[in-house]
This record gives structure tokens, sequence and C-alpha cells, in this order.
């Protein structure tokens, strides 16, 4: 049973049989259908069906004349705008007709990999060979099994203009030291110092997430699964339309990155509101936007 279910409002789905009857429903009652032709008469096909708000279930498989044989399925959340533009680099995972994707954001300053939610629409443009014809979006989200609210850090209109532009200085700094500008890579080190001093002089007497406002580095053995801490730009509470258990879908800002999550209500600790911050571990998700 895939374990991330129970972000989307499947907690209590416990045996073999109950998945057995999701999965069917989902395939006679899809809401979306994506197909893409292989050789030998056969197509890789997946079915989507909305359970609540953008979120639901994807069964992956092959369709042949025998029918259709089940690969895989997976819980998704669809984010709601665009994440980011860079180039993204798509990898086959594993046995089965599975994907991640790779991109390299200055936002961040690491590569994010992140599971594939649209497969068929990528075969299908692959083969088709429009892969490179126009520029590719990505939009990111993300499904949590716990997390934490904390409060906001205390600051005013021209602290956060003046971090924003601290942000965007460091940005293209990092761009310049990426192609070998060697003044960058000086300036970006002595920032480091700067900054590791600063840390080291206030942990001291303050607690370490009022000196950090947010985070999104890699977390535990899988590569598509990260820790982030993020400013709450939108929140709601939605019911699973099957089970009926309610989780909350967010919209978070992260290291200047705006994407969605969702999470139980049972598995969040605090009232999430907007402004206050998110603190927890996510499975990362993404949805390439092809022309």
């Amino acid at each position: 049973m895939h374990s991330y279910l129970r972000a989307i409002g499947f907690g209590e789905v416990k045996d073999g049989s109950e998945i057995k009857d999701l999965i069917h429903d989902v395939f006679y009652e899809y809401d979306e259908r994506n197909a893409a032709k292989e050789d030998k008469g056969r197509a890789f096909v997946e079915y989507s069906r909305e359970f609540g708000p953008g979120m639901g279930i994807t069964v992956c498989g092959s369709l042949d004349k025998e029918g259709f044989h089940q690969e895989y399925y997976f819980p998704y959340l669809r984010g709601s705008q665009v994440t980011t533009e860079e180039d993204v680099v798509i990898e086959k995972r594993g046995e089965n007709e599975s994907f991640c994707g790779v991109c390299e954001d200055m936002r961040v300053g690491v590569s994010l990999i992140f599971y594939l939610q649209n497969p068929a629409q990528y075969k299908r443009e692959s083969i088709l060979g429009r892969l490179l014809d126009e520029r590719i979006t990505t939009s990111f989200s993300g499904l949590s099994l716990d997390g934490k609210i904390l409060f906001p850090v205390l600051k005013n209109e021209k602290m956060a203009e003046v971090n924003q532009e601290a942000e965007k200085k460091r940005s293209r700094l990092i761009a310049e030291a990426r192609k070998g500008d060697e003044e960058a890579i000086e300036s970006l080190t002595l920032e480091d110092i700067d900054m590791y001093t600063m840390v080291a002089r206030r942990v001291q007497q303050e607690d370490v997430f009022s000196i950090v406002e947010t985070y999104f580095m890699p977390y535990g053995m899988e590569c598509d699964q990260y820790h982030i801490l993020g400013e709450i730009k939108q929140v709601q509470k939605v019911k699973n339309e099957y089970t009926g258990e309610k989780v909350y879908q967010m919209e978070l800002e992260c290291n200047d990155m705006n994407f969605n999550i969702c999470i139980n209500t049972k598995d969040l600790i605090g009232e999430p509101e907007v402004g206050r911050r998110f603190k927890g571990s996510v499975w990362l998700q993404g949805y390439v936007n092809f022309p």
C-alpha cells in the first residue's frame, strides 16, 4: 500500500482488499485518461480520479488486446501555479514506467528531484519529439505525513524588501559562480562566513527558528523527499469525498518558491493560518506543463 494515501484522506484504508476496491473505482470512474502509444500494439495508459479539490489517485499500466495490466498507482496533489521555469531533466526510475524529474533552481541551491505526475503525457511528447520545441514549466506540490505550525518571524515591510533583494542578489551570484566567475565565488564564500558568524552569535540567546525563516533540504533515504520550512500564503480545509476525512491544503512560499502541499488534519500539530509557517517533511511531486 502507498504510504502517502494518508496525506490525501485515506488514513483509514488499511488492507489490500480496500486498496483493490479503491483502484477499481479509479479505473472505472476516472476523471482523466492519458495514453502513449508503444510498440507491438501496446499503449501506456494512466487513469486519474479526484477525491477532493486537486487531489486524487493515478493508476498506471499497459493496455493491449488482452486488456489493462496495472503496474503501479500513486496519490497526488496538483500544484495550482507554476513553481519553476528552469530546465528539467526526466529519468526513468526502477523497473516500471515511472519517472523522476531533476531541475537546478538557483533559489534553493541544490538539485531538486521530484516524482513526475504526468508520465503518459511525457512519453507521448517524447515519442512525438516535441520536448525541446518550447520552454517547459513545472508546478510543484508535496504530500506530507507529519508537520507542525510555527509562528512567523517578526519583521516589517522594510526588512522583507531587504531580504527579498538579498535573495535575488544571491541567486544571481550563484548563477555567475556556476559559470566560473571567481569574483562571484569569492563573494558567496565571504557571505557564507558572515552568515555562519551571525547565526553562531544569535543562536546562543535565540531559538534557531526565529533566525531561519525558511529552508528546503533533502531528507531521508529517498531522493524525492525533503524537509521544508515555509510561510503559509493560503490554506483551506477540504474533505475527501470517498472517506470523509479532512485534510489541509496549503500554498507555501519556501526559498522564494511557491508550491502547494497536502496533509491529513490528524498529522498536523497546530492551527494553520496565513502568515504562519509550516515545518515538516514532504514527498515532492511535479507536474510538467508541456506546451
